[in-house]
């Protein structure tokens, strides 16, 4: 299938590793190019020259905390090459932790990145897009269903497909996408991560597997191929909508 992608410009977020590099990887292969930002400066420029240099692909140091961010990366897209399509929202994830268990300070702080940061970007982006325009919002399957010991990510994230919902119905008459991307339990450092807390990482990914139906955890190009999908032309029918990435794991309808 031809996904449309030549010469497309796409802003990512978080991506100098984990789900927004794998998407980058597959929008670059199939001809777009696209501009990555972590908070690492090194790490994004590197991610960038691994994805064919300033002909394909380049890295800003940027933080999604900071509300200068997205203008900044916008303004990076067409700079560089031209124009904007889209962009895939990544922020990470929030402390792990039971909402009983989590300090004041740690809902701010992830308020502030992992909410209003991405509200931000999506308020941004949105505005920047003409006909056919995408973004892509990398949430969790804990906007569906709340994943134990994640109490910020469980309450955040749901509020993130609200607000996602409600650009997709604003600039949808634009011809504008708005898509919710829920991965499950994906093999990133940050599922590592919370898989060495569990004390035996072997059992914990154990137990994990055996709650999913296709029985593994996912491998980040899984995801990434969605998202590019998603992000495409080929996807222009699609908006407003939340897709789950997670081996049929979410039992919700």
């Amino acid at each position: 299938m031809d996904l449309g992608l030549t010469e497309r410009v796409y802003v990512l977020t978080g991506a100098s590793k984990g789900l927004g590099y794998a998407t980058a990887e597959y929008l670059v292969a199939d001809g777009a190019r696209v501009v990555l930002s972590a908070r690492d400066a090194d790490a994004v420029a590197d991610a960038a020259q691994r994805l064919g240099g300033a002909e394909r692909a380049v890295g800003v140091a940027a933080d999604l905390g900071d509300p200068t961010t997205p203008e900044r990366l916008v303004a990076a897209a067409r700079e560089h090459f031209g124009r904007l399509d889209g962009a895939l929202i990544s922020v990470g994830g929030p402390p792990p932790g039971t909402v009983a268990s989590v300090t004041d300070e740690q809902w701010r702080a992830s308020f502030e990145t992992v909410f209003l940061g991405a509200v931000r970007a999506l308020r941004a982006v949105a505005a920047s897009l003409t006909d056919g325009g995408a973004i892509g919002l990398v949430l969790s399957t804990s906007a569906r269903s709340p994943v134990p010991g994640l109490g910020i990510s469980n309450g955040l994230r749901p509020g993130l497909v609200g607000a996602a919902k409600d650009v997709a119905d604003e600039y949808g008459p634009r011809g504008v996408r708005v898509v919710g991307l829920l991965p499950g339990r994906i093999l990133t450092d940050r599922n590592r991560e919370l898989l060495a807390a569990a004390g035996d990482p072997g059992l914990a990914l154990t137990e994990i597997e055996a709650g999913i139906p296709l029985r593994r955890i996912g491998d980040p190009a899984e995801f990434g191929r969605v998202a590019a999908f998603v992000l495409s032309p080929a996807a222009s029918y699609l908006t407003g909508i939340t897709i789950p990435v997670d081996g049929g794991a979410l039992r919700t309808l």
